[in-house]
């Protein structure tokens, strides 16, 4: 086999590691190029921690198991893993030869070579044969040939890592510095007080004057940042920061460095000591959004933090003792991750001390007039146009909507219907646009429905799935989430199936005991 030959297959894998996105994103677009040329079971791509002479499989793609494929690459054992060790230190002089790591029967045989940065040797690639099957000399100028795009994509993936970090350093000291300026015409109000969220905010009175830990639940976008202000507001952490950390878009092996600060030194590229985002809140409140997406590992230290109300930055020796107002939030159904074994039980414990349910905007549809008036007059100030409201009609096209948005996708389309009025009125049908698919704002008890049947006895497809959730239900007594819950019972998010619900028209109050 030549270069030549392969030219081709090249040039789409340059294409999909110049795409500037999470290489997680990339990896089953590498594997299905490369599938035909290598016959491959599994691709990993391995990142290294030079500072704490750490692996971590960053993507991986294929048939094997995760667990299996990560434990092989992990428990590399003899010279295999002492090559791994001389490209974490930076040892080795000469360029590092390919090496094939016979893990066993079980694990197979695997190619692999170092992923080299401008900053050194960043990662490895790792490569699965097929059950069975072998590589072979001819396969060896191919694999070499992918190091460099794989060596892009993986750079590119840590500076977009950086990126999303320190553009939540820059919203949070944005937050910060308004919320000490008491620049409350730039943050957005609790719209509703007396309405869909008037039980919400009787339990924020409850708590917001003690220190106990809070834990908001609720879709995306239906408003949770603003209920943790409101509780900071009111609580005797007023007078101090209010910081919000989005859990999910800090990296795994930053997120240590981004809560608990590092002194200087603690790892490369460490130039000065830095304080966390703990330290920065200290004597006021931090919002730790999404936290159903932090990594098992940070979740000990913060429990800790929780706890005894000290920790220690990365790479120091003295303890820090802060005074700071937890609030955490997430869309994420906890209880279940913790019996996935994806968040700790004992955290959960501590942060659902005094938990607080946000509805989504399909349930508080009477709210959805005073909403309009609020992004409307938002959207006149940021665009300068003439205050306009909406017509009776608009708010009739609006309370149809479903809102899988909530509150966030309600304010995008008030901005969008005040610009394509152009000052003059509220588009508001043209900004919900063929999207936007009505619903009844009565329903009524659906009637039994019986699947058609075709000519080839064959009931369709959505009548099939509208009698299969229907057992569920049934069995559940209605129950949606939760251990017992029917979306348990089919495997899917409680999300989706409250979406396929309402698509297939099933009413699943009628289940319930």
């Amino acid at each position: 086999m030549t270069m030549t030959a392969f030219n081709p297959l090249l040039l789409e894998v340059w294409r999909e590691a110049c795409r500037h996105i999470e290489i997680e994103r990339s990896v089953d677009t590498f594997a299905r190029l490369l599938d035909g040329e290598l016959a491959l079971d599994t691709l990993a791509i391995v990142r290294f921690d030079r500072g704490r002479g750490t692996l971590e499989v960053r993507a991986r793609a294929g048939s094997a198991p995760a667990p299996s494929s990560v434990r092989a690459v992990r428990e590399l054992r003899g010279p295999e893993r002492r090559l791994i060790e001389r490209w974490v230190a930076g040892g080795s002089e000469s360029p590092l030869p390919f090496f094939m790591a016979l893990l066993g029967e079980e694990e197979g045989t695997w190619y692999a070579g170092p992923l080299a940065t401008e900053h050194g040797t960043a990662g490895a690639l790792l490569i699965r044969a097929r059950p069975g099957g072998t590589f072979d000399k001819r396969h060896e100028a191919l694999v070499r040939a992918l190091l460099e795009p794989f060596s892009a994509a993986l750079e590119n993936d840590r500076r977009l890592h950086e990126l999303s970090a320190l553009r939540e350093a820059a919203e949070a000291d944005k937050r910060s510095a308004l919320s000490r300026l008491g620049r409350e015409d730039l943050v957005d109000t609790v719209v509703g007080a007396q309405g869909g969220l008037a039980a919400v905010l009787d339990r924020v009175g409850l708590v917001a004057r003690s220190d106990i830990p809070v834990l908001i639940l609720g879709e995306t976008g239906s408003g949770k940042e603003v209920v943790a202000r409101t509780i900071h507001e009111q609580s005797g952490f007023a007078s101090g920061p209010f910081i919000r950390v989005n859990c999910g878009a800090i990296p795994a092996e930053l997120i240590d460095s981004e809560l608990f600060g590092h002194e200087r030194g603690a790892f490369t590229g460490a130039t000065a000591t830095r304080r966390g985002w703990f330290e920065r809140a200290d004597e006021g409140t931090l919002l730790l959004d999404e936290i159903g997406d932090m990594p098992l590992a940070a979740q000990v230290r913060l429990l800790r933090v929780l706890q005894e109300g000290t920790f220690e930055r990365v790479g120091g020796e003295q303890a820090i003792s802060v005074h700071v107002r937890v609030v955490a939030a997430t869309h994420r159904d906890l209880p279940a991750l913790v019996q996935a074994g994806r968040f700790r039980e004992d955290l959960w414990y501590r942060i659902a001390g005094f938990p607080i349910v946000l509805p989504p905007l399909r349930e508080r549809r009477q709210d959805i007039p005073a909403l309009v008036e609020h992004f409307a007059r938002r959207a006149a100030k940021r665009f300068g146009l003439k205050f306009q409201t909406a017509t009776p009609h608009d708010l009739e096209l609006l309370a149809a909507y479903e809102w899988p948005g909530n509150i966030r996708e309600l304010g995008t389309v008030i901005d969008r219907a005040a610009i394509l009025g152009e000052g003059e009125r509220l588009d508001v049908a043209k900004a919900l646009g063929v999207a936007a698919t009505a619903v009844p704002l009565q329903r009524s008890e659906p009637e039994l429905v019986v699947p058609s049947v075709v000519s080839t006895g064959v009931s369709p497809l959505a009548d099939a799935m509208r009698v299969h959730i229907e057992a569920a239900l049934r069995a559940t007594h209605g129950r949606i989430e939760g251990p017992r819950g029917t979306a348990t019972v089919l495997g899917i998010n409680p999300h989706t199936l409250r979406a396929r619900m309402r698509k297939l028209g099933v009413d699943w109050a009628r289940f319930r005991d």
